[in-house]
C-alpha cells in the first residue's frame, strides 16, 4: 500500500484524550486542530492545539456528535486527517465514511470493520460463526410489550444483562434478576441508549455472576499483519464503567495469555482490522472466557499497555493511518513490569456515585517516579453536566504489581483535588486493600466492598489536626491582610483574654476549635477535648508546620470562599466554616426532594396523592449521560410534584414533596 504523510490532524474529541492525542502528534511534527463546544472554550486541550474551531452549543448532539460540523472544521483549517479519540464518533461508521468521502484520512479502522463490530448483535453472531464461545441472548429493536419482554427473558434465564447494542461506557446497561424487574429495566435502557447513542436497540444476554473482565489490545496494519499487545484486567467497575485497570492481568498465566491472544488476533483478522482495537472477554473464575465485544477504537485504559510495552499507541495509530507497516517493537512486543491506572472522577462513591459539577479550584498530582497523569483539567476548570465527569487518569508503572499499586496509592493520596467531591479516597482504599493486592478482583468487587466502608471516616486525631491547622491558616491570612502590626504572631496576647475560636462543619459533623497563645505557649482544644504538646513552628495562610501530641506534620491549607481544603499525611479533609451570622432556615418544606445536580427530567414515577414506600422512585432525571433516580426518603404521601417530563432542573430545585406517614421523620 502507498504511504502518505499526515500534515495536519484534527482531533474530534475533548478532554484528556484530545490533549493526549495532540501530545503525540506534536512529537511527530504534525500540526493539530481542536474542535470545541462553548463550555470547552477555555479547556486545556484547546490551548494545547495549534488551531481551534468552535462548534456552537453545549450538548454533545449539537457539537461533538455533529459529523458535518467536524468535516467543515477540517476543511476550514486544511486538516488532512481526523483522529476520533474514544466515545462520541469514534465507532461511527457513517463518520468514517464521511471522512473518506471528503478526502480526509480517518485515523482508525476501515468502515467495514466498524460496521461489523458497531452492532454488538452482529459482532456476537460473527464470533459465534467463527467458533468463539458466546453467551445466550436476544435482541430488542423496537418498543416491546411487557409480555414480549418477559417471554424473551424467560428463554434466556436469570440473571440477565440488558445492554445497549450501540455504544459503551456502561450507558443503557442493567442487571435483572427477576421477572418483576425486567420490563422497567428494558424500557429504561432503551431511553438511555436513545439519548446517548441515537439508537435504542438493546439486547439481553445471560449474566455471569462476578466474572473477570479481561480485554486484549490488538493492532493491525494495512499490510495484513494483526498482533496482540497482551491483556488488561478491567474488573473493578462501578455502574459497569471501569475505574481501575491494569496490565497484565494477575489471573492470566502464559498459557491462558496465548489462548486469549490467539482468539483476539483471529477476531481482528476475520474483519480485516487495522489500527488499534480491543477484544473484550468475560472470564469465569475457572479461566473459561466468552466473547463480549470488539471496541474499534483506542480505549480509555490504553496507557497501561503503553507502560508495559514501551509503545506509543497513538503514534502507532498515526503510522498505520499513513500506510506504514507495524514496526518490530510492536510485532515482537514483550511485557516489562506491571502498570495500574486509576480513573479520577468528580463523583461521590458514598452516594451511589452521584456525579458532581462545579469549579475545580485546585488540581495537582505530585510528580513521583514511574507515575503518569493524563488529564484535561487544571486549576479553575469548570466541570459541567454535559460530559463525562472524569478528571484524570493516574497511571503507575513498577517492576511488580505490588510496586505499581504502592506508587499509585501514594500519588493519589498526596494529590490536591479541591472544589469537587471525587472518588480519590475510594481509589486509594482499593489500591491498599488486601483482596485487591492479592489479585482477587472481579466485577463483584465493589458489591463485596461497600465504598463507604472502604473509605471510612476521618478519625478524631485527623479532624483535630486538620481543624486546628485550618483555623491557624485562616488567622494567619487575616494577620497578613491586616493594615497594622503584621509582625505580631497570630493569636498573641500580652494579657490573658478569651481564646481564638473557629467553627467548621464536615458533613453532619460540627467541629469547634479554640486556641490561644499566651507567653509563647499554645493551648488548643477541638470539640472541648484539649490537645497535648501543641506547637506551631510555622503558620501561613496556606501551610502550617504543626506539632500535636508529640508528632510534627506539615499541613497544607487552601481556602476558597468559606471552604478550607486541608491536606496532610493523614489524608484530605474539606471543612466548611460555619457563618458567624447564619441565614434563617431553608425555604424547602419538610419532606422535599431536591435535585442533587442539574439535569433533565425523563420520567415521573408517582402522582400527587399516591402512597409511596421509603426508597420508591419518584423522579428520574438525566445528567452527564446517565439516568439518576430520586427516591422517597420515607414512607408517605406525595403531596406535591413540581416537574414534568422534559423539564430542565437546577441543583437544589424542589422536585416533589413527601408527607411522611405518622411516626416517620420527614
Amino acid at each position: 500500500m502507498t504511504t502518505k504523510t499526515i500534515h495536519k490532524l484534527l482531533v474530534a474529541n475533548r478532554g484528556e484524550i484530545a490533549e493526549r492525542i495532540i501530545r503525540s502528534a506534536r512529537a511527530l511534527d504534525i500540526a493539530t486542530v481542536a474542535v470545541h463546544s462553548d463550555p470547552d472554550a477555555d479547556a486545556l486541550f484547546v490551548d494545547a492545539a495549534d488551531e481551534a474551531v468552535l462548534l456552537p452549543g453545549a450538548a454533545p448532539s449539537d457539537t461533538y456528535l455533529r459529523t458535518e460540523k467536524i468535516i467543515e472544521a477540517a476543511k476550514l483549517t486544511g486538516a488532512d486527517a481526523i483522529h476520533p479519540g474514544y466515545g462520541f464518533l469514534s465507532e461511527n461508521a457513517d463518520f468514517a465514511r464521511a471522512c473518506a468521502d471528503a478526502g480526509i484520512t480517518f485515523v482508525g479502522p476501515p468502515v467495514e470493520a466498524i460496521e461489523a463490530m458497531g452492532s454488538k448483535i452482529a459482532a456476537k453472531e460473527l464470533m459465534e460463526k467463527a467458533g468463539v464461545p458466546v453467551l445466550p441472548g436476544a435482541t430488542i429493536e423496537s418498543d416491546p410489550t411487557p409480555d414480549e419482554v418477559r417471554e424473551l427473558a424467560t428463554g434466556i434465564g436469570y440473571p440477565l444483562l440488558v445492554k445497549a447494542a450501540f455504544g459503551g461506557g456502561g450507558r443503557g446497561m442493567r442487571i435483572v434478576r427477576s421477572a418483576d424487574e425486567v420490563v422497567d429495566a428494558v424500557l429504561g435502557a432503551r431511553r438511555e441508549a436513545t439519548s446517548a447513542f441515537g439508537n435504542g436497540t438493546v439486547f439481553l444476554e445471560r449474566f455471569v455472576e462476578n466474572p473477570r473482565h479481561v480485554e486484549v489490545q490488538i493492532f493491525g496494519d494495512t499490510h495484513g499483519t494483526v498482533v496482540h499487545l497482551f491483556e488488561r484486567e478491567c474488573s473493578i467497575q462501578r455502574r459497569y464503567q471501569k475505574i481501575i485497570e491494569e496490565a497484565p492481568s494477575p489471573a492470566v498465566d502464559e498459557a491462558l495469555r496465548a489462548q486469549l491472544g490467539d482468539a483476539a488476533v483471529a477476531a481482528g483478522a476475520a474483519i480485516g482490522y487495522t489500527g488499534a482495537g480491543t477484544v473484550e472477554f468475560v472470564m469465569a473464575q475457572n479461566g473459561e472466557f466468552f466473547f463480549l465485544e470488539v471496541n474499534t477504537r483506542l480505549q480509555v485504559e490504553h496507557p497501561v499497555t503503553e507502560e508495559i510495552t514501551g509503545l506509543d499507541l497513538v503514534a502507532l495509530q498515526i503510522a498505520v493511518a499513513e500506510g506504514e507497516a507495524l514496526p518490530a517493537e510492536a510485532t515482537d512486543a514483550v511485557i516489562t513490569g506491571h502498570a495500574i491506572e486509576a480513573r479520577l472522577y468528580a463523583e461521590d462513591p458514598t452516594q451511589d456515585y452521584l456525579p458532581g459539577s462545579g469549579t475545580l479550584h485546585r488540581f495537582h498530582v505530585p510528580a513521583l517516579p514511574g507515575v503518569r497523569v493524563d488529564t484535561g483539567v487544571r486549576d479553575g476548570s469548570v466541570i459541567g453536566t454535559n460530559y463525562d465527569p472524569m478528571l484524570a487518569k493516574v497511571i503507575a508503572h513498577g517492576r511488580t504489581r505490588t510496586e505499581a499499586a504502592r506508587k499509585l496509592a501514594r500519588a493519589l493520596s498526596e494529590a490536591e483535588v479541591h472544589g469537587l467531591v471525587t472518588n480519590r479516597d475510594l481509589l486509594v482504599a482499593i489500591l491498599r486493600e488486601p483482596e485487591f493486592l492479592a489479585g482477587k478482583t472481579d466485577t463483584g468487587y465493589l458489591a463485596r466492598h461497600e465504598p463507604a466502608a472502604l473509605v471510612g471516616t476521618p478519625d478524631e486525631n485527623t479532624l483535630a489536626v486538620h481543624a486546628l491547622a485550618a483555623a491557624l491558616a485562616e488567622q494567619s491570612g487575616r494577620r497578613s491582610d491586616a493594615g497594622v502590626q503584621r509582625p505580631v504572631p497570630t493569636g498573641w496576647r500580652n494579657v490573658r483574654s478569651a481564646p481564638q475560636h473557629a467553627e467548621y462543619r464536615l458533613g453532619d459533623t460540627e467541629i469547634d476549635v479554640t486556641y490561644g497563645l499566651v507567653r509563647g505557649t499554645l493551648t488548643a482544644s477541638v470539640n472541648e477535648t484539649e490537645l497535648t504538646d501543641v506547637a506551631v513552628l510555622e503558620a501561613t495562610d496556606s501551610l502550617v508546620d504543626l506539632r500535636v501530641g508529640g508528632v510534627r506534620r506539615t499541613v497544607r491549607v487552601h481556602r476558597f470562599g468559606d471552604t478550607a481544603h486541608v491536606d496532610s499525611v493523614l489524608g484530605a479533609t474539606t471543612l466548611v466554616e460555619r457563618p458567624r451570622l447564619p441565614e434563617p432556615g431553608t425555604d424547602a418544606a419538610p419532606g422535599s426532594l431536591l435535585a442533587p445536580m442539574p439535569g433533565t427530567v425523563v420520567r415521573v414515577a408517582a402522582e400527587v396523592g399516591q402512597q409511596v414506600e421509603e426508597g420508591a422512585v419518584i423522579v428520574v432525571f438525566e445528567a452527564m449521560k446517565m439516568e439518576h433516580s430520586v427516591r422517597a426518603p420515607v414512607s408517605g404521601t406525595v403531596a406535591e410534584l413540581t416537574v414534568e417530563v422534559g423539564d430542565t432542573v437546577e441543583s437544589g430545585e424542589i422536585l416533589a414533596v413527601i408527607e411522611a406517614d405518622e411516626g416517620e421523620d420527614a
